[in-house]
């Protein structure tokens, strides 16, 4: 039986030039994850993140507490088929096309549009999930980008590579996003498209879910942990 561990990047930068970037929370998130893992004597034997600078940058600073603490981490591979699915191109073509005609996305875009700084993430997320909600259940569409279909199906091809080469009784940690970590989850309990989608908004920034693994076999242990975050400020969504 193999352990596969996957692990949403820490916080972001929401809202900023460049979201793609661990902010100073996201990377206090990552150290304490590496520190809580070194509590509990965790050992991973293979490691890989996705393409994102803040997957890998949440994976660096997880592996860089374990060496300066004298332990060892395995090098970490970048697979893209741990990348997120195109959220921003998802917002920029189908936005305007469900304004059009959705009163309530009118009103949520209204209200992004128009919120004062501090309500500036909440009324986002709210757009947000309306959006994509539409795009994943096929009422809009956005041409010429990967499908949520297609999307899930990348996930599960580089879960079943990872399955593959970790030998049994083998530990894995895979360093990736929301969204892949909602489809892994979709593979082991067989969701809907509508129930991975919303499965991937409850995980946590730097929060790690744990599967078994026998065969091709994918079977869910824990989702959304994060024994490691226990202040209120650490407990991010973005």
């Amino acid at each position: 039986m193999r352990h596969i561990t996957l692990v949403r990047h820490g916080q972001a930068s929401f809202l900023e030039a460049d979201y793609d970037r661990l902010c100073a929370n996201g990377e206090a998130q990552a150290r304490l994850l590496g520190k809580y893992w070194l509590r509990r004597g965790m050992i991973f034997h293979d490691a890989y993140t996705g393409p994102r600078f803040r997957q890998q940058e949440t994976a660096r600073i997880v592996a860089e507490v374990f060496r300066h603490a004298g332990h060892s981490f395995p090098e970490i591979a970048v697979m893209s088929e741990f990348d997120e699915y195109q959220a921003e191109a998802v917002m920029r073509i189908c936005l305007p096309q469900l304004k059009e005609v959705d009163s309530r996305i009118r009103e949520l875009s209204s209200a992004y549009e128009s919120a004062e700084p501090g309500d500036r993430r909440r009324t986002f997320q709210k757009l947000f999930e309306a959006v994509t909600g539409k795009w994943v259940a096929g009422e809009t569409a956005a041409d010429g980008i990967e499908s949520w279909h297609e999307f899930c199906l990348r996930v599960e091809r580089g879960l079943v590579q990872v399955m593959r080469g970790v030998t049994p009784a083998a530990s894995a940690v895979i360093f990736t996003s929301a969204g892949p970590i909602g489809a892994a989850v979709r593979r082991a309990l067989h969701l809907s498209p509508e129930d991975t989608l919303q499965m991937s908004w409850m995980s946590r920034n730097a929060s790690f879910s744990e599967f078994r693994a026998s065969g091709e076999r994918l079977t869910l242990s824990a989702f959304n942990a994060h024994p490691h975050l226990d202040e209120d400020s650490m407990l991010t969504y973005w």
